[in-house]
């Protein structure tokens, strides 16, 4: 039989807790949200073999992988993803969960590249034959495609993937989207400068890192 957990004197178990331990966010990342995809999201996207997908339904909440060759997540005129189901192992957790709630987020990592995309949006499955078909692979076509209309997307910053050196030695792709360009294009007020945030960034990182 389980033992009880002792009480935790330490938990926090309100906002107001939880605010008293951090600082107040700046005003950079706060701003730095938007609301569809736009060029340089597109490219970033475009160079993304692998996304987490995030949902949650009554069987709890699950995070999947996906992956396939760069680009292969693409993006409609009007700003939608599209999702290939890859062959898997047919558990469908995430699938289930979309049909009982239709909020996501997806998560687009890069080799090489510190940064992540975050996007929030709400999704559909479909099996629509002619849309399954731009998707084959080795003569298979995937048995869905998730269709995600976006709601908001922002870059994550770098220190969590640096702090794990997850990339190793592999380098950043040439002519990926830096984080200032994806910052500037992302922010409504024009107030980022995207080459003195990446001439800035380096030391700006380090001493913030911990």
């Amino acid at each position: 039989m389980d033992m009880p957990l002792p009480a935790d004197p330490h938990a926090i178990t309100t906002e107001a807790q939880l605010r008293a331990v951090y600082e107040q966010p700046l005003e950079g990342p706060l701003k730095k949200v938007t609301h569809r995809i736009e060029a340089t999201a597109r490219a970033w996207i475009a160079a993304s073999p692998f996304c987490i997908l995030s949902t949650v339904g009554s069987r709890g909440v699950h995070a999947t992988p996906r992956g396939d060759a760069p680009g292969f997540v693409a993006v409609e005129p009007d700003g939608s993803l599209l999702i290939p189901d890859r062959r898997g192992n047919n558990r469908l957790d995430a699938l289930r969960d979309i049909l009982e709630d239709d909020r996501v987020s997806v998560i687009f990592f890069v080799p090489g590249a510190s940064e992540v995309l975050r996007v929030h949006g709400r999704a559909r499955i479909t099996a629509d034959p002619a849309l399954c078909a731009r998707f084959i692979e080795r003569g298979k076509a995937p048995a869905t495609v998730l269709v995600v209309t976006v709601h908001e997307l922002f870059m994550q910053c770098a220190k969590s993937i640096m702090r794990s050196r997850l990339w190793g030695d592999v380098r950043r792709p040439a002519g990926l989207p830096t984080m200032g360009q994806l910052i500037a294009a992302h922010r409504a007020d024009g107030q980022v400068d995207p080459a003195a945030y990446d001439a800035e960034a380096p030391e700006r990182l380090n001493q913030t890192m911990y």
